[in-house]
C-alpha cells in the first residue's frame, strides 16, 4: 500500500485561498500539496468525501474539560484522551488541556499528566495551559478565591521545569500580581505568558508585556475594561499590535457589537483568536458540573456558579466559528482562520498547525455546506466521522 493518500470530493481552504477540483495530498502524517483532482498520482490511496469544505483544523488554546472530564477533578493521561477526543467532534484537532486555579499538588498533578500526553503523543494534545492561581482577587470570575495566591520562587520553579518538558506551557497570570522580573524568567524557560483575570492599569499591563507577556486571555472578560483615562488591560491588548488576545464567541460572554468594534481595533500581527473555555459538559448531555466543590449549572447556552457568575462556556469551536462567520459577519474564511491559524500563531506553531500548506501536520475538519462537522482528521488519519 502506497504512503501517499490523496482526499478528494470537497473545496479545500489552505487557510489563504480556496482550491475546487482539487486534492489534498497527505504522506507520513502531513500535507505533501494540493493538486488537481485530475494530477493526483497513480500510487496514492483515494478517500473520496461527498461534497462540503475541508479547512485547516481547529486550535483550542482554553480547554478545560470535555466528554464528561474536567481537568481539575481528574488530572490523568485518560483524562486528557477524553478531552482531546470529545473537541475532535467538533472539528478541534490540537487543544491546550486547561487547569483552572487550584492547590500546588493538583498543579503538579496536572503537569505530570501533560507530560505523560506527551510522551504517549495524544492525537491533539499540543500543551497545557495553567491558568491561575497567580491571578488578581478583584477579577477572580469563577477562580476559587481561597486558592488564588501570589507567584513564589517555587512556583516560578515549578513552571521553569514544565516549560522545559512540555510541548507548549501557557500561562495566564495577573499583571498586578506577577512581576515583569517573573513573567521574563518564565518567557525565558520556554513558557507562553498571557494576561488574564487581571485588574491591572495600562501601563502595568504594557509592564507585563515589554517583559515578554504576548497576549490576554478571554478578551474582555475578567479584566480591567476600556475606558476615557485608563484603557486598562483591554486597552493595551488592543493598542498593542503584537498582542494576540483569546475570545469566547458565544454570543453571552461578549457583546457582538464588542466583539466587531474590538476587530475593528485590533492591529496585527497579534490577532484575535478562538477559544471555547469549555468545561466537561462538551460531547454531553451534562446538566451540572463541579468546580472547586461548587456546582456550576448548564441552562439556556451558558454555564453559570449559583450567584450567576458565568463559569467557563457551554461552547464548541465549530459553534463558534459559525457565530463569527454569520452573526460578527467576518465570512467563512476569517472565522476559521480566528479558530486555526491566528491560535497557532499565537503559541509559535505556525509553521505546522492551522493552515494546508505543505509539511503541515495533515490536520484537517471536513464540513458540510450548512457547516457540520462531518469528520475530523489529525496527521492524516481520521478521528471523527459524524
Amino acid at each position: 500500500m502506497s504512503d501517499l493518500l490523496a482526499v478528494l470530493g470537497s473545496r479545500i481552504f489552505d487557510s489563504q485561498e480556496w482550491h475546487d477540483d482539487a486534492a489534498l495530498l497527505i504522506e507520513f502524517g502531513h500535507v505533501a500539496g494540493i493538486v488537481a483532482a485530475s494530477q493526483v498520482p497513480a500510487n496514492a490511496s483515494r478517500v473520496v468525501l461527498d461534497g462540503g469544505a475541508i479547512v485547516p483544523g481547529f486550535v483550542d488554546l482554553q480547554v478545560n474539560g470535555g466528554g464528561g472530564v474536567l481537568f481539575n477533578n481528574d488530572r490523568s493521561l485518560a483524562a486528557i484522551r477524553t478531552i482531546c477526543a470529545a473537541h475532535a467532534q467538533f472539528g478541534t484537532t490540537g487543544l491546550l488541556p486547561t487547569l483552572i486555579t487550584d492547590t500546588a499538588a493538583v498543579t503538579e498533578a496536572a503537569i505530570d499528566a501533560g507530560l505523560a500526553a506527551a510522551a504517549a503523543r495524544v492525537p491533539g494534545f499540543l500543551g497545557l495551559h495553567l491558568e491561575g492561581p497567580h491571578l488578581s482577587l478583584a477579577r477572580k470570575g469563577t477562580h476559587d478565591p481561597s486558592l488564588i495566591r501570589p507567584m513564589d520562587a517555587a512556583d516560578l520553579s515549578r513552571l521553569e521545569a514544565a516549560a522545559a518538558g512540555l510541548p507548549n506551557l501557557l500561562c495566564t497570570v495577573a499583571a498586578e500580581t506577577v512581576s515583569p522580573a517573573q513573567i521574563a524568567s518564565l518567557v525565558q524557560a520556554g513558557a507562553i505568558v498571557s494576561i488574564g483575570h487581571s485588574d491591572a492599569g495600562y501601563s502595568q499591563a504594557t509592564a507585563a508585556f515589554a517583559a515578554g507577556a504576548t497576549m490576554v486571555t478571554h478578551l474582555f472578560n475578567a479584566m480591567s475594561q476600556l475606558s476615557n483615562r485608563e484603557p486598562g488591560v483591554v486597552g493595551a491588548a488592543l493598542d498593542r499590535p503584537e498582542i494576540f488576545a483569546g475570545l469566547i464567541a458565544d454570543g453571552i460572554h461578549v457583546h457582538p457589537a464588542s466583539i466587531r468594534a474590538a476587530l475593528g481595533a485590533k492591529k496585527g500581527p497579534g490577532k484575535i483568536f478562538l477559544v471555547t473555555d469549555a468545561m466537561s459538559q462538551t460531547g454531553t448531555d451534562l446538566h451540572t458540573l463541579t468546580l472547586n466543590g461548587r456546582t456550576i449549572t448548564r441552562a439556556d447556552g451558558a454555564l453559570r456558579l449559583a450567584d450567576g457568575t458565568l463559569a467557563g462556556a457551554d461552547l464548541d469551536m465549530i459553534d463558534a466559528v459559525v457565530l463569527m462567520a454569520d452573526t460578527i459577519g467576518l465570512g467563512l474564511d476569517e472565522a476559521v482562520r480566528m479558530a486555526s491559524l491566528y491560535p497557532a500563531q499565537a503559541i509559535g506553531m505556525e509553521g505546522t498547525h492551522g493552515h494546508l500548506n505543505r509539511d503541515a501536520h495533515a490536520n484537517f475538519v471536513h464540513m458540510s455546506d450548512h457547516r457540520q462537522v462531518l469528520s475530523t482528521w489529525i496527521e492524516g488519519v481520521e478521528v471523527f466521522r459524524a
